[in-house]
């Protein structure tokens, strides 16, 4: 198998199973709607194991183009394979959606939540506030990066590997996803919400392009800075990448830290007028 269409595969299958746990919890008249937080989390993170599972043995199984970019980053991945890695990742992710799509035929006309619809297919914030949104996804890849390479440290039985990923997928879940949805891969979101967006879903909605740029972006900022932090408190490789992204991703963390609080400080003197 071709490394293009390893990632390709691998990403499908996550695509089939997350987007798949997600339908079928949110998605009217399906056995399991309602199910709620905790089976997404434990959904998505075994369609992680099974994608690694797939193709591991191919290409180890990246399936996400900020594990792609963070490994380049600190040389542990040829650049050369970086473009083929993130364009088979993309097209996976959209063949995934477009299977989840035929898959829950009826329950998209059943379904009148045109939100509910596109969560199937991408994420979406709990709170929308973009600064305080990026700064969540930047978190939780830049976890997602750490735990990749504490697990590469450390020797497990043969074959064990995908399922410590893919608890480590049900902790940032459940632990940081709540803010955000936890895109946590810029294919997995933006493959589809393309999808979305073409697909003849009945009474769709918008497929919400004015918040797109927060899942790839976030991710990728915080997988890199991840893999090059790790390197650096773990291996003292203190490059001139890390200083700048340090440098970046601190500036980053201030200005959503004060946008929240001068939020809180316009919300306040609202209330005190009124009372006034």
């Amino acid at each position: 198998m071709s490394e293009f269409l390893a990632e390709l595969i691998g990403t499908m299958i996550l695509i089939i199973f997350g987007g798949g746990v997600v339908g079928g919890v949110v998605l009217k008249n399906s056995k399991a709607e309602g199910a709620g937080w905790v089976v997404i989390t434990i959904g998505w993170g075994l369609a992680v194991a099974m994608g690694v599972y797939a193709v591991g043995s191919f290409t180890g199984a990246h399936i996400n183009p900020a594990v792609t970019l963070g490994f380049a980053a600190v040389g542990e991945f040829p650049w050369s394979k970086v473009p083929v890695y993130i364009t088979a990742q993309m097209i996976g992710a959209f063949i995934g959606a477009v299977i989840v799509f035929l898959n829950y035929l009826p329950h998209w006309r059943d379904t009148e939540d045109q939100g509910a619809k596109l969560a199937v297919f991408s994420t979406d914030p709990a709170v929308r506030s973009p600064f305080s949104n990026l700064v969540s996804e930047m978190i939780g890849t830049f976890v997602l990066l750490m735990g990749l390479m504490f697990i590469g440290a450390n020797e497990f039985t043969e074959g064990l590997n995908p399922l410590i990923v893919g608890l480590l997928i049900v902790a940032i879940g459940m632990s940081l996803g709540g803010a955000t949805g936890y895109a946590i891969n810029p294919a997995r979101d933006l493959g589809p919400r393309i999808a979305h967006a073409l697909l003849p879903i009945p009474k769709k909605g918008s497929s919400d392009w004015g918040y797109a740029w927060i899942p790839v972006v976030g991710p990728i900022l915080g997988g890199i800075y991840g893999a090059v932090f790790y390197r650096a408190m773990f291996l003292a490789e203190f490059t001139g990448l890390f200083w700048a992204l340090s440098v970046f991703v601190a500036i980053i963390l201030i200005g959503a830290a004060f946008s929240e609080l001068k939020k809180e400080h316009t919300v306040a003197e609202q209330v005190e007028e009124k009372i006034s």
